[in-house]
């Protein structure tokens, strides 16, 4: 007698979390309310995820891989394109990723402590195109410090924008470019 099918995946599951997170925010993704989206009940869950903690961890290393991949073609050298402009493109590629995926974005950068954040080697796959190209805008003794000082630019103004916090009129696009721009000057001097 061969056992039952499984009725889901793990897959199917962190899918179903990131689609609750999105579309409900954090407190949405309860392991009933993933079940109810894959179908099935909550217990056949522990199959193959250990625990909520677990989930949002599994959800939080999926978007961290997302935003490395993202972030990997969007540095993805061009002939004759210089480091400058292959950072200006990926700022760009992360505003775009951070409307669109708000909360997913939020959960790899929040903070949220324990497992409720992308593990070490997920965050590394996110950081690791930009750790690269900022090592040949800055020098390999600077690379960690241009990145990070780029990416709490673009988190920080992505998470402004999207709490609308500019309020005062101007382009909008205009200001997070002149922002980004600045920094590259800075960082490559």
């Amino acid at each position: 007698m061969s056992p039952t099918p499984a009725r889901t995946s793990r897959d199917a599951i962190v899918a179903a979390a990131r689609s609750l997170l999105e579309e409900e925010g954090l407190d949405a993704v309860t392991m009933a309310n993933v079940a109810a989206r894959v179908g099935v009940r909550p217990p056949s869950l522990y199959k193959h995820v250990r625990d909520r903690g677990a989930l949002i961890a599994a959800v939080a290393d999926e978007a961290a891989r997302d935003l490395g991949l993202l972030m990997d073609e969007a540095v993805g050298a061009v002939s004759g394109e210089g480091a400058d402009a292959r950072l200006l493109r990926a700022a760009v590629a992360f505003r775009v990723h951070a409307g669109r995926s708000p909360r997913s974005v939020a959960l790899v950068f929040a903070g949220l402590g324990g497992n409720l954040q992308p593990s070490v080697e997920m965050a590394a796959v996110a950081a690791r195109p930009l750790l690269e190209v900022s090592a040949e805008l800055a020098g390999p003794d600077r690379a960690l410090v241009a990145a990070r000082a780029l990416t709490a630019f673009a988190y920080g103004f992505c998470s402004m924008e999207q709490g609308r916090a500019f309020r005062f009129g101007g382009d909008v696009d205009d200001a997070f470019r002149a922002g980004i721009e600045a920094l590259i000057r800075g960082l490559a001097a």
